[in-house]
């Protein structure tokens, strides 16, 4: 029975959802409140709010025969009137469903009741969160004298929502291994939405007799999936490990999910990761859970398995400076917070620290050291404000999107850092963080560290040293170095003369390109294959983003569809959220619903006719038009504005081309400048999956 500060009942509610509920799945949800002593007023309503990070299905209210459906009824007939905001109450629990009595009101014992999915008029219900937690809480507040002062009742309906069927495996091994010696290759199923079924299992492997570079598949048994490992480097005198790191996501202690426990557990256990930190945003965490950040840490770091650092996020007002995650290299860092917007002066005694440069000062005199990365997430890190040697590195990708625009900020300032990718995930998924069915318009990042061992240590000397890749989640092998030893992160001086890079690129699927940047200019572009090894595959790509801010999602509901030539086969590149399909709607059409938010989706159609007709593409932004005969490597493509917003088509060589690249280039006296020179790879997978190298800069040219 919950009760009011005067120790009057406010009424109590219940649910037909009980026990487990597989993620994703449709369900009729039936809330039934009964009013306690007060009832409700005329004009008094009531709250159902659920966490702002779930992607439960987003109710509506005029179509009875759509998906989502919600409706409301008052035992006495009251009439009641709904309203969905997905900010409409305090940070974490934001969605809400309001449920106001416009005309009556309601008595102790009468009821109100809410269905989520109402199916009477063949809808097929409500569509539950696509990810696993073990408690998703349905948070009931009522206000019963119409004074918008909402009581929460003292318990609200909980499930526990748990992975549905298997439809994927997914293998892990080490990026690097010796020769002759046993390698353990960690492997999970997974639901279509990505949730881990059941505990991981290991494989254990023989190794390989001889150096080069190896795939090792994994099979199991009862469901007959199977599938192949990320590639491996054996032998062949590698100085430094390849460990793979996340360190940017939240769990439900501030806007996330899961507990922080379940949270390091995750990346250890499911994710595979290497290594690890958590990322509350500071306006949440009290000194109390800073603690308990900090403890956590200390507990799950074990060198040689998983290391783990403390840190938070610095979450001021884009105008005041933007997001910035601030990691330190052991336990015992102060927490100096953007705000205390959702904590009390008595929860948060640090001093805080409302501008950028005010957290730049003190994070510069204080022990133990601390270190930067500037990320996009809902705010967007201001680069026009950085502190070098103490902002160390640029986040370019994360579960948000892609920002290649942080990279050509960065580089035009002159900056010197490492370019990095996180998941910045809000469900508790490190590591492996799928979008769901959310706005996040991407999976995860990763972020490939070149350590001489698995330690604090090491792994931050090269964090600091510029010894990291980033990649867009798939863990492809990069190796970027000059004939004069110089490497990721190193400034060679040009006055000794323009070394020659040595590269080296194995990837988890066919590799498309691999370019040679210098800054955002593209020096040279390699491919494992020339234009005579062109076949009748055409690539689609839509990409790009509105804004730098929050809003930036970009709708590219549309099709494809083709003039005297039809469709063989397709395969639709990063459609992750499976409620947005691509999908063929007759012999010569596809058709896709699909949103990027700075990243890339798009399609690799076979054509039935060689290159005879003509492509049409139709978008939200235009339509656009291509002689296939015409096509080459380079294709069509056409810019939309915003930023980098556009649609490109070419062609491809055969399916199942070449997973590996290697070259060497010098690059020419005209393709540098004044000044810094960043000199880093960008490489393009034909699956959609990217990765960036940290650059090395070349200095000293006139």
């Amino acid at each position: 029975m919950s009760t009011t500060s005067t120790g009057q009942n406010v009424g109590q509610v219940r649910c037909n959802l009980r026990g487990s509920i597989p993620a994703g799945s449709w369900q009729s949800c039936r809330l039934t409140y009964t009013a306690g002593f007060a009832g409700i007023d005329d004009t008094g309503s009531l709250k159902i709010v659920m966490r702002y990070v779930t992607d439960c299905g987003t109710p509506q209210f005029t179509d009875p025969a759509a998906g989502n459906f919600t409706t409301a009824e008052a035992s006495n007939g009251a009439e009641l009137e709904l309203r969905y905001d997905p900010k409409d109450n305090l940070r974490p629990w934001g969605r809400t469903l309001r449920v106001k009595v416009v005309q009556g009101f309601l008595k102790q014992g009468e009821t109100i009741t809410v269905t989520f999915g109402d199916r009477r008029g063949g809808s097929p219900g409500w569509r539950v969160q696509t990810f696993a937690a073990r408690q998703f809480q349905l948070k009931v507040l009522v206000d019963p004298y119409a004074t918008v002062g909402y009581q929460p009742l003292a318990k609200s309906p909980s499930f526990r929502i748990v992975a549905g069927e298997p439809v994927r495996l997914i293998a892990v091994a080490p990026s690097t291994a010796p020769v002759g010696k046993p390698i353990v290759v960690r492997w999970k199923l997974e639901d279509a939405w990505g949730n881990p079924i059941g505990r991981a299992r290991k494989l254990k492997h023989p190794g390989f007799t001889e150096p080069g570079v190896q795939v090792i598949t994994v099979r199991d048994e009862q469901t007959g999936f199977s599938a192949e490992s990320n590639p491996m480097v054996i032998g062949a005198g590698n100085d430094h490990g390849r460990f793979w790191a996340d360190l940017h996501g939240q769990s439900e202690e501030t806007v996330g999910t899961g507990s922080i426990d379940e949270y390091f557990q995750f990346g250890r256990d499911q994710a595979f990761l290497d290594i690890c930190a958590h990322q509350g945003n500071d306006f949440q965490i009290t000194d109390a859970f800073w603690k308990t950040i900090q403890q956590t840490t200390r507990n799950f770091n074990d060198p040689g398995r998983y290391v783990t650092f403390p840190g938070w996020e610095w979450s001021g007002n884009t105008g005041l400076g933007g997001d910035r995650n601030v990691l330190f290299r052991r336990e015992g860092g102060p927490i100096h917070r953007s705000s205390r917007a959702l904590v009390t002066p008595e929860e948060s005694t640090e001093a805080v620290s409302e501008t950028v440069e005010d957290l730049f000062d003190r994070l510069e005199e204080i022990k133990p050291e601390g270190m930067l990365i500037a990320h996009v997430g809902g705010r967007y890190a201001d680069l026009e404000r950085h502190r070098e040697g103490l902002e160390s590195a640029v986040e370019v990708h994360s579960a948000w999107g892609t920002f290649e625009w942080m990279l050509a900020d960065a580089f035009r300032l002159g900056y010197r850092v490492a370019i990095v990718a996180n998941s910045d995930g809000h469900k508790g998924r490190p590591g492996a963080s799928y979008p769901g069915a959310s706005t996040f318009g991407s999976y995860g990042g990763l972020t490939c560290v070149l350590a001489r061992s698995l330690d604090r240590a090491s792994v931050w000397e090269a964090y600091k040293r510029r010894r990291v890749y980033a990649t867009t989640g798939a863990r492809i092998m990069l190796d970027l170095r000059t004939d004069t030893g110089a490497e990721m992160g190193d400034v060679v001086q040009a006055a000794d003369g323009i070394p020659r890079f040595e590269v080296s690129v194995h990837g988890t699927a066919p590799i498309e390109r691999v370019e040679l940047r210098n800054g955002m200019d593209v020096l040279k572009t390699f491919r494992p294959y020339g234009r005579d090894d062109l076949a009748d595959r055409i690539k689609l790509i839509w990409e790009g983003a509105t804004v730098r801010g929050r809003g930036r999602q970009v709708n590219w509901n549309g099709g494809l569809s083709f003039s005297r030539n039809s469709i063989s086969s397709f395969t639709p590149i990063n459609f992750y959220n499976i409620e947005k399909t691509c999908r063929q709607t007759g012999a010569r059409q596809l058709e896709w619903e699909s949103i990027t938010t700075g990243g890339l989706a798009g399609v690799v159609v076979t054509l039935a006719r060689g290159l005879q007709g003509r492509a049409m593409i139709q978008t939200p932004h235009g339509r656009f038009r291509a002689d296939l005969g015409r096509l080459g490597m380079r294709g069509r493509s056409w810019s939309l504005g915003g930023l980098g917003r556009r649609v490109s088509l070419y062609r491809l060589p055969a399916a199942n081309g070449s997973r590996s690249l290697a070259f060497q280039y010098r690059p020419k006296p005209g393709q540098l400048h004044r000044g810094d020179n960043p000199l880093y790879l960008h490489v393009v997978q034909e699956d959609g999956q990217m990765a960036w190298t940290s650059p090395v800069y070349l200095t000293g040219t006139t």
